[in-house]
């Protein structure tokens, strides 16, 4: 019998693991992968956004709905502690120009390395390829293994298992059928910070597949974001998508489709782009006009005819004031969501209402949830990894405390 049993080999469950251990009691991490930090590895291929620095009232707004949900755990463990746990890893970090924290080493392995590392010494035990089916005979907790069913009894269990986005690093949200049944109140799993479908033609689908769409602005309703977008053969993603894609997804789940604005040239001044546009183009091709007089990319060209075509305009008959507006108001009708598989993150999750201010789920005493599982979403900027480390803080207090009153 182990004291508690985490399962998920995340970020939520290791920093639910590693309070568990130095609050004294026998800790066993349970994952169905062969290895410990899937999702976090992917994650920081291009580097690991730990968290961000902005201001706490400001940082605690990203996550919408959810911030007074999340905001006593965040308090508890906020950006500052886990610069000072990374740093106490061996692993210092700094401040990127745009506000983001980063490990000095950039990456994810050095610092899930020291951090393996220190969860052994501490006496933290692993059971990969370990999947949790649900709870068998006596409370047990049950898991399939490669050499077959295996009963495990613990006296408390934090859950960690993440959300349903990359279901090959992990998280397929297969335990959400498990906690139904058990009465526990799910909000269906969304994707987020997703990319979305768009009904491109087939020559601009061939031609820009891949292509960046650099220094635009997005405008839907009341909310504007710069930044960039990449087109990609079913539709668009990428940084800017993602910042806009909880607005996005509910518009598309509500009216099956979003009509997003974006602006080619938005730092150029609107008089200035109508007088480049209005000096006689002679002999050049349209194309070639637009790119020298508005300095747009071949890429920005094709979307700006690719919107022409579809509201049955002609874009060599506008005049300039016309062709400014459209330049900077390309409409861009998303069809659907990409597939929750490739998104970054998910939506949704066990309730709130369903935990207590412990983490523990109310309806099945000794269980704890933490990090994706629970109903938040949030953009990416180091708001995913902040929560999940502060939830796995909260929820392995919470088993403490939970222990000592039992």
């Amino acid at each position: 019998m182990t004291d508690v049993a985490v399962i998920g080999a995340g970020p939520a469950g290791l920093m639910a693991a590693e309070v568990l251990v130095q609050g004294g009691v026998r800790v066993t991490v349970y994952d169905a992968m062969p290895s410990a930090g899937r999702k976090l590895l992917m994650a920081g291929r291009g580097g690991l956004n730990l968290t961000h620095s902005e201001p706490l009232p400001q940082f605690l707004a990203r996550y919408r709905e959810a911030g007074p949900k999340l905001q006593a755990a965040i308090d508890a463990f906020p950006p500052a502690a886990l610069r000072a746990w990374c740093e106490a890893l061996g692993q210092p970090t700094f401040v990127g120009t745009s506000g983001r924290v980063f490990p000095r080493a950039f990456k994810a392995s050095p610092l899930l390395r020291a951090w393996l590392r220190r969860l052994d010494a501490a006496g933290v035990a692993f059971a990969f390829r370990h999947r949790w089916a649900g709870w068998g005979q006596q409370g047990r907790l049950l898991f399939r293994t490669p050499r077959g069913d295996h009963a495990v009894e613990a006296r408390a269990t934090v859950l960690a298992l993440g959300g349903a986005s990359w279901p090959r690093l992990g998280s397929d949200g297969g335990w959400t059928r498990i906690l139904a049944a058990k009465g526990v109140v799910i909000a269906p799993l969304r994707p987020a910070n997703c990319g979305f479908t768009v009904d491109w033609s087939d020559i601009f689908r061939s031609r820009f597949e891949g292509q960046p769409l650099k220094g635009i602005e997005l405008r839907f309703g009341a909310h504007r974001v710069r930044g960039e977008a990449i087109v990609t053969r079913t539709g668009i993603e990428g940084g800017a998508i993602y910042a806009l894609s909880a607005e996005l997804r509910e518009a598309v789940l509500a009216k099956g489709e979003a009509m997003l604005s974006i602006a080619l040239r938005p730092d150029l001044d609107r008089d200035e782009l109508a007088k480049r546009l209005s000096v006689p183009r002679g002999k050049q091709s349209l194309s070639n006009f637009l790119r020298k007089a508005a300095q747009l990319s071949p890429v920005a060209l094709g979307l700006l005819q690719e919107a022409a075509i579809g509201a049955g305009l002609s874009l060599s008959a506008l005049p300039p004031e016309r062709l400014v507006g459209f330049i900077n108001a390309v409409p861009l009708r998303l069809t659907g969501t990409a597939p929750i598989a490739r998104a970054i993150s998910t939506a949704g999750g066990i309730a709130f209402d369903e935990l207590d201010a412990d983490f523990m789920i109310r309806r099945l005493p000794g269980v704890f949830a933490a990090g994706e599982m629970l109903d938040w979403e949030a953009p990416t900027g180091g708001y995913l990894l902040q929560a999940s480390f502060a939830t796995g803080v909260a929820a392995g207090r919470g088993v403490l405390r939970w222990l000592e009153r039992s």
